[in-house]
């Protein structure tokens, strides 16, 4: 080389040394930070791609947190109704004992009838007392409010487990459609044209004394024997005094000359059933009949019918019915109502009401939106809530009410106790349901999730320390070959003294 104002290969040397600088400074920024990628000139589509994955992460984070949040507010919840449980438990126990009249004296009766006013008052106490962070659980804080008892007195119950209502705070429409009404069991006994039985003849052509049949319903049985001539009146006024012990009851036709018998219940499982034990003679003259049945009553007639369930629909969905029960149970939807037999809903027809807010709201998704949003109702404990419309509450047994045990209706009692023990218990099944189902499987396919986004963001971001460390030992090699002929290229113009001699 004989030129020295430009040293090209001194400056070739010095851009190849400081490229291989770049390069050591970078591997040593990776390895120091554990990222491959600390700044969008890394890679430009590599950051955008694990900013979204990290705001994925953080989502999921939140929504497993959620859950787990959603878990704690549900055993508070379901540690009071498990001593709820218990008082009723208690107080079936206090009415029983009542019960037995002659063996228990007035002063023990008022002492029972002071447990049970306790218990009352202890139940209504832990129904406000429950609660998470302040927020009462049990009161009815997160029950579900409706207009059902304006807009659809046909509808003695409704109960809202699950309701997803709309973020504005718009009303969810409720239509119940009626296609079939529900049905009672039903037979019948004609007297054969006259208000009295015709129980027969025998071979003289003399009447015969006595007839006798058996009524089962689906409480019991009850053998009735009914002299000849009797009114058919009297044939449904005996029948009704064992009415609660049967399940049954009895009236007159319209034409006032047949009794027709009725199972209390209605849907398929209850059923009435009429037999025909003993007639008096085995005569044909016997012209004593079921109406319904097919043939006329011989010595052995029996005749049963079950009634039918209601077939409803419930805002276009078919429902699960029982009597005159329906439910519908779906994502975001799960509504039971009880057509009221006695104020027209057992007939054909539509009836609406609106849900117009409530519930416990939980947000079990990463995404913030109605599909993510989990509702639970929690109804209400309280005394004056547990129980049914048909049956009474559980705030008539307290002392001075219909059901107390004093003087009160202990069937009533027993009844509304029964009502309200499986209330709380379905409403701890719900909650037992949605704690292991719903926020346990949460839990679970959100931490899959959690696992799988961070293991694509760390392919992404993270430093690969041994392809790294490889490259750092290559860079240190480049540097120090870089610097090495960077002292050769500037020693190489010191050549041209020689040429000045």
């Amino acid at each position: 080389m004989s030129r020295i104002n430009q040293n090209i290969s001194s400056m070739v040397a010095q851009r190849t040394l400081g490229s291989q600088n770049m390069g050591l400074n970078k591997s040593l920024q990776r390895l120091s930070t554990g990222l491959r990628i600390n700044r969008g000139a890394d890679d430009p589509a590599g950051l955008i791609a694990s900013e979204n994955l990290r705001s994925e992460k953080a989502a999921i984070n939140s929504a497993i947190n959620n859950a787990e949040r959603a878990e704690q507010v549900v055993n508070v919840a379901e540690g009071g109704l498990q001593e709820v449980s218990n008082l009723l438990v208690e107080l079936q126990s206090l009415v029983s004992s009542t019960a037995n009249e002659a063996g228990v004296s007035s002063e023990e009766k008022a002492a029972n009838q002071l447990q049970i006013d306790s218990i009352l008052q202890t139940i209504d106490r832990i129904a406000n007392a429950t609660s998470f962070q302040g927020e009462k659980l049990l009161n009815g804080n997160f029950d579900y409010q409706d207009t059902a008892a304006a807009d659809a007195v046909e509808l003695a119950d409704v109960t809202i487990n699950s309701a997803k209502l709309a973020d504005d705070g718009s009303a969810m429409s409720v239509d119940v459609t009626v296609d079939t009404v529900a049905t009672t069991g039903a037979a019948a006994i004609t007297g054969s044209g006259t208000v009295n039985f015709d129980a027969g003849v025998d071979g003289n052509g003399d009447d015969v004394g006595s007839y006798t049949i058996e009524v089962t319903g689906s409480k019991g049985s009850q053998q009735f024997t009914f002299a000849d001539g009797t009114a058919m009146t009297e044939v449904a006024n005996a029948i009704n005094s064992f009415a609660d012990q049967l399940g049954v009851s009895a009236s007159m036709s319209g034409n006032t000359f047949d009794v027709v018998i009725n199972s209390q219940d209605f849907g398929g499982e209850s059923f009435v059933r009429v037999k025909e034990l003993n007639d008096g003679t085995t005569d044909a003259s016997n012209t004593a009949t079921f109406i319904g049945a097919a043939g006329t009553f011989s010595a052995n007639a029996d005749y049963k019918d079950y009634g039918s369930d209601a077939v409803v629909l419930i805002n276009g969905s078919q429902a699960t019915t029982d009597g005159l029960t329906a439910r519908v149970s779906s994502a975001g939807f799960d509504v039971e109502i009880t057509l009221d037999a006695n104020n027209g809903g057992n007939a054909l027809g539509t009836y609406s009401f609106e849900i117009t807010g409530g519930g416990a709201n939980f947000n079990l998704a990463p995404s913030v939106d109605l599909a993510s949003k989990v509702s639970l109702g929690i109804g209400t404990v309280t005394t004056g809530n547990l129980g049914s419309g048909s049956t009474g509450f559980l705030s008539d047994l307290k002392s001075g009410a219909t059901a107390n045990v004093q003087n009160g209706d202990l069937s009533k009692a027993q009844s509304v106790i029964d009502d309200a023990i499986k209330q709380v218990s379905s409403l701890r099944g719900r909650l037992g349901a949605f704690q292991k189902n719903t926020v346990g499987s949460t839990i679970s396919s959100l931490g899959i999730a959690l696992e799988n986004t961070a293991a694509a963001e760390s392919q992404i971001r993270d430093t690969d320390f041994a392809a790294e460390t490889a490259e750092l030992t290559r860079g240190q090699i480049l540097q120090q070959a870089a610097i090495q002929s960077l002292s050769l290229a500037n020693s190489s113009p010191q050549a041209v003294l020689a040429l000045l001699g």
